[in-house]
């Protein structure tokens, strides 16, 4: 996948020496001035000032995408994969560190790291599966939008999905630069709109605790439970959040601001993550239980709006309509983040700096089409899923060889117990997304 060798990438240009020398004679004055006043020799970090990048790439794991798997996988299942999503947190919480420990350490991407390491086919082949998994990502929030404004105005699908594209677009133009803390703030009020919208049908209906924990027992009922679970699992380790992560934490601090020591990021990148995927989690979790608790045994909620209307029909249609926005908020969230994660992984992989709108585009297009020819869009939303899963290898492996590799992270390079836990969780998926694709072949799944 990657070679080191013969194509070891061009030597980077040399430091300007100058430019240091001014730049270490200018902090010196600063810190002789802080200490003359009686202050720190140097600013000590908020941690509130370091908090964000987490919770933008948090949003990628409550995408519609999330909606339709767990939903359905509740309503078919009842409480049976529970467990699925706990460990697949979890999981995500160690991966998402790990993105964020390699941007924090090398300063650079994931795709930055590939594309200097990979020989030119190399980086084109891993550009491509990469880009599979962004259209199949955006199919997915660009269908459960306009889902959404159906459900909500009456607004056709075809005519929706442009919509949601117009208006991702517009939250675009907020990110990178001065206004980059703006799409920060932006998006991450988008996932408490969210978070309310999804667990808001738990305190009509509150479900029974002991049902709840019996589903944290592993085990499986079929293959169609092994592919169910194996779509989760891609609904909720999202590729495109590992690539984009390791960029959120350089891009949270714009040019020409004091940055925190790597110990200070790291520190605020921990709290950071556990934070915003413990929200990810619990949404997640709490759809599954919603549909186990209230829409099990339910016939036609195997489609979004099917279940929209059985929530509606049991909780009431407030409950519904709660139900409604914030699948339109998932939407509109995760699809800018998908967009921005594509932006950047064409930057790293090809080495070439495309228009926001022109990345916007490039996987808009399928959706759109699968909106005005698909039966039943939610049977794609699923599909899209299935893929995603098949395409995280493909970002993990990578991230955890970096993560170990002492030459580029020195000190910070993860220990033995550590990569060892890093690579049984690789070898996990990777075995899910086998059996996958054996069930597939042989027609059982």
């Amino acid at each position: 996948m990657m070679s080191e060798g013969k194509q070891q990438s061009a030597p980077e240009a040399p430091a300007d020496i100058d430019a240091l020398a001014l730049q270490a004679e200018a902090d010196q004055d600063i810190a002789i001035e802080r200490k003359a006043n009686g202050k720190p020799e140097k600013p000590a970090h908020a941690l509130a000032s370091m908090l964000g990048p987490a919770f933008v790439a948090a949003v990628a794991y409550v995408d519609p995408g999330n909606v339709a798997a767990n939903l359905t996988s509740g309503a078919k299942y009842g409480y049976l994969l529970v467990w699925v999503l706990v460990v697949a947190n979890c999981m995500s919480v160690l991966i998402q560190y790990q993105a964020a420990k390699l941007g924090i350490v090398t300063g650079k991407s994931l795709p930055q790291i590939l594309g200097q390491r990979m020989g030119t086919a190399g980086r084109f082949l891993f550009f491509m599966q990469a880009e599979v998994i962004a259209i199949a990502t955006d199919l997915a929030e660009v269908i459960g939008g306009a889902i959404a404004l159906n459900l909500l105005f009456g607004v056709p699908l075809l005519v929706g999905g442009c919509i949601i594209g117009a208006v991702s677009t517009v939250l675009l133009l907020f990110q990178g630069g001065e206004t980059h803390k703006i799409f920060e703030r932006l998006v991450i009020g988008l996932l408490l709109v969210i978070t309310f919208g999804f667990i808001a049908g738990l305190f009509i209906d509150p479900p029974n605790p002991l049902a709840v924990a019996e589903g944290l027992i592993p085990r499986f009922t079929d293959g169609s439970s092994v592919l169910m679970a194996t779509s989760m699992l891609g609904a909720t380790v999202m590729p495109h959040a590992i690539y984009l992560h390791s960029t959120l934490v350089n891009d949270h601090f714009g040019a020409g601001t004091d940055r925190p020591s790597v110990r200070e990021m790291m520190h605020g990148s921990r709290i950071d993550v556990v934070w915003a995927l413990a929200i990810a989690g619990t949404v997640n979790i709490a759809l599954l239980v919603l549909a186990a608790n209230s829409l099990y045994g339910m016939t036609g909620t195997d489609t979004i709006e099917g279940a929209q209307h059985a929530i509606a029909q049991v909780l009431g249609p407030v409950v519904g309509t709660i139900f409604s926005v914030g699948l339109l908020a998932s939407s509109l969230s995760s699809t800018s983040v998908g967009t921005y994660a594509g932006s950047e992984i064409m930057k790293g992989l090809l080495r070439v700096n495309v228009p926001m709108w022109a990345c916007r585009v490039a996987t808009l297009v399928p959706a759109l089409v699968v909106l005005a020819l698909a039966n039943n869009p939610t049977e794609a939303l699923i599909v899209g899923q299935v893929v995603l899963s098949i395409g995280i290898p493909f970002a993990i492996i990578p991230l955890m060889r970096y993560t170990h590799d002492r030459t580029l992270m020195g000190q910070y390079a993860d220990g033995r117990i550590k990569h060892i836990v890093c690579l049984a969780v690789v070898a996990l998926i990777i075995a899910l997304n086998a059996v996958l694709i054996m069930l597939t072949l042989m027609g059982k799944a």
